[in-house]
């Protein structure tokens, strides 16, 4: 699927500190967008909004917590 982020805003969690690693989201029409901070102009995960719901609520959950730590 090809999504034209060029105009899209694009925003970072209040606990992102500054130049810290983080990710970018950004609400689109009808999807969500993600990316590396570092690289605004790299490639973006795009997600239907049933797909983020899912994603968000499994790292809530503990989905993708690291095994050993």
């Amino acid at each position: 699927m090809n999504v034209d982020l060029s105009s899209t805003r694009w925003f970072k969690s209040s606990y992102s500190q500054a130049g810290g690693e983080c990710v970018e989201v950004a609400f689109l029409d009808g999807m969500v967008g993600v990316r590396d901070s570092k690289d605004v102009n790299g490639p973006a995960l795009v997600f239907t909004p049933r797909d983020w719901d899912v994603f968000t609520g499994g790292v809530s959950g503990g989905a993708f917590d690291h095994p050993n730590g």
